[in-house]
């Protein structure tokens, strides 16, 4: 299992408590985008199912200069049809069309400093070569418990192969 070093921290997804990152997650939507992603219910196992089985997606990178996919929940893992395995050993770019890379990168940079992008969309492809368009997406950065950014995520529902 691989082992990425970002900033400060050392990130082994064998080892990735999903139940804190999600709360991360759902935290850092809060404080960035100012609402919640879903109605919390207080307990992290709940927030975690209820977020894992949406029909929404729910994915993040982690803070690597070249950023490395570190959650899915199911409904992307079935979009970008890879197991978890495979999904978070995958670099974020590779999820976007080779020419629409750069355009995805400036994104990524407007939400770095802002904290949150909202209304993205561009074109995304599976690990098939399925090609589809996303819109509407929110994209967040991450932080953990004591504010540090430990990467960044997105959510959207809005879906059309191509």
């Amino acid at each position: 299992m691989p082992v990425y070093y970002f900033e400060q921290y050392i990130v082994s997804f064998a080892n990735m408590d999903k139940l804190w990152h999600v709360k991360h997650l759902l935290d850092s939507y809060e404080m960035f985008v100012k609402q919640d992603l879903i109605e919390r219910t207080g307990d992290m196992k709940t927030d975690f199912e209820i977020i894992n089985n949406s029909n929404f997606i729910v994915v993040s990178h982690n803070g690597a200069m070249d950023p490395v996919l570190n959650f899915g929940n199911k409904a992307a893992l079935n979009l970008w049809q890879l197991s978890w395995e495979d999904f978070t050993n995958t670099p974020s770019r590779k999820t976007a069309e080779l020419d629409l890379r750069e355009k995805r990168q400036e994104m990524l940079l407007i939400a770095d400093e802002n904290g949150f992008f909202n209304d993205y969309e561009g074109i995304r492809v599976s690990s098939s070569g399925k090609r589809f368009k996303i819109k509407k997406a929110v994209i967040w950065n991450v932080v953990n418990g004591t504010g540090d950014k430990i990467g960044q995520a997105a959510t959207f529902s809005n879906i059309t192969f191509l």
